[in-house]
């Protein structure tokens, strides 16, 4: 952009104040009717809008954290992970699938092999996506597990030795975990938040064939912010390390399949081993 002084013209270079103000006047001008082609743009607002982006999905988070822990606590305890498990997904779907955009599915990483895409299922596809995600949740778990392990003595120092507890009671529990816990979060946490954040703030960082962004971190802190709410006892802060695995996978993947197997799969193995060690809630 240029100046003019007497007959001298300098270059002033970039300046966004100057521009959106030199806008501003423009804008003016074609409203009286002054200028016929220019192209009025609200270009002022658009840094404002960008640079804010990140609100609405906190703000929403927020508020969907203190409903799902009034619920933990006003719900009778045998019906209190359900009633969260639906908060959650009523606010998935308000905030992502209830907009008159086809392609929200996809974008928040709810498609799930196509279950919730506009067009007709596939059931062939949907198979090949279950059985694909599944197969990434268990690559998963045979490197992260055997070290959770010895993490897991350490942390709780067992007074005796390991006695499995029997598997049969969870089989029953699987199905629970995965429709009513682990699916509903990731729905939220991963598909909603992570993506709207990322929105926000371009992933950068590239990590294991995932570009990953402040995201992750924010989102996992408010993850392990929401756990700290429903139950106040520091050790549930420490669901922000796994959640970054949840985050990483559904980016990897794009989508929450994977991260869903696999969060349901790492509560009913720490579970196992609570049982088995006699330690823990």
């Amino acid at each position: 952009m240029k100046r003019l002084r007497g007959e001298e013209t300098r270059e002033l270079g970039p300046c966004p104040a100057f521009s959106a103000a030199r806008h501003l006047v423009l804008d003016e001008k074609l409203r009286q009717g002054w200028m016929g082609d220019y192209d009025a743009r609200p270009v002022a607002t658009i840094p404002l809008a960008e640079g804010r982006a990140w609100v609405r999905p906190v703000r929403a988070a927020s508020l969907t954290t203190v409903v799902v822990t009034a619920l933990s606590y006003g719900v009778p305890a045998a019906h209190a992970a359900s009633a969260v498990g639906v908060a959650f997904l009523v606010a998935t779907y308000l905030l992502t699938l209830r907009s008159d955009d086809p392609d929200a599915a996809r974008r928040y990483g709810l498609s799930l092999g196509g279950l919730f895409d506009p067009e007709p299922i596939d059931v062939l596809r949907l198979v090949r996506s279950a059985v694909a995600e599944v197969g990434v949740a268990l690559a998963v778990v045979a490197v992260v597990f055997p070290p959770f392990v010895l993490g897991f003595k350490w942390w709780w120092a067992p007074a005796h030795g390991f006695h499995a507890a029997p598997l049969s009671s969870f089989a029953d529990e699987a199905l629970g975990q995965m429709l009513v816990i682990a699916l509903p979060e990731e729905a939220f946490y991963r598909g909603y938040l992570q993506t709207s954040l990322d929105e926000a703030w371009a992933p950068r960082i590239r990590v294991l064939g995932a570009t990953l962004g402040p995201s992750v971190l924010v989102t996992s802190a408010i993850f392990a912010l929401g756990h700290l709410a429903t139950e106040v006892n520091p050790n549930r802060l420490s669901v922000f390390f796994p959640s970054l695995l949840f985050g990483w996978l559904r980016t990897r993947r794009g989508g929450i399949g994977a991260s869903a197997t696999f969060h349901a799969l790492c509560n009913l193995f720490a579970s196992y081993l609570a049982q088995s060690y006699g330690v823990g809630a």
